[in-house]
């Protein structure tokens, strides 16, 4: 199934190295609750992602699913993250990436991947968010 061309976000992002392989940082301050960049591909029926499986699949509701494998799609470079500085918004069969908070040029832009996701394909292998201790549970800050 065809898919319409992502919306354009005003930030410029780069794509680089990190904890988890590449990321996909910020080039200049984002504000925090700006739009950054949409999460794209073709969309799959559910046949076709059982087929397909991956971790670039990013799963709309029982019946649909994005493929986000393309390199096009620069939100595939996001990052899981525990305590994440960006979260998702969904409009019908589209999703959108927002800050959380304010976002420093240099920095690395992650979201929640969610449970199932975490689960089946993160957790097995260890967290490398830095932000938790690897099993998903959030680290907290020594107390002084």
């Amino acid at each position: 199934m065809a898919y319409k061309y992502p919306r354009i976000g005003k930030h410029k992002l780069r794509v680089g190295k990190s904890s988890a392989g590449l990321g996909l940082y910020a080039v200049n301050e984002i504000p925090r609750g700006d739009y950054v960049v949409e999460y794209y591909g073709p969309l799959l029926n559910e046949e076709e992602a059982d087929k397909k499986s991956g971790k670039y699949l990013f799963k709309i509701d029982r019946k649909w699913t994005i493929d986000g494998t393309g390199r096009q799609n620069t939100a595939r470079y996001i990052n899981h993250s525990c305590k994440p500085n960006c979260y998702v918004e969904q409009d019908g069969k589209r999703f959108f990436i927002y800050t959380r908070r304010k976002i420093h040029p240099g920095e690395e832009l992650s979201y929640n991947y969610g449970k199932e996701y975490f689960e089946d394909l993160i957790k097995p292998h260890g967290c490398r968010c830095g932000m938790c201790n690897g099993k998903g549970l959030v680290k907290k800050k020594p107390k002084v």
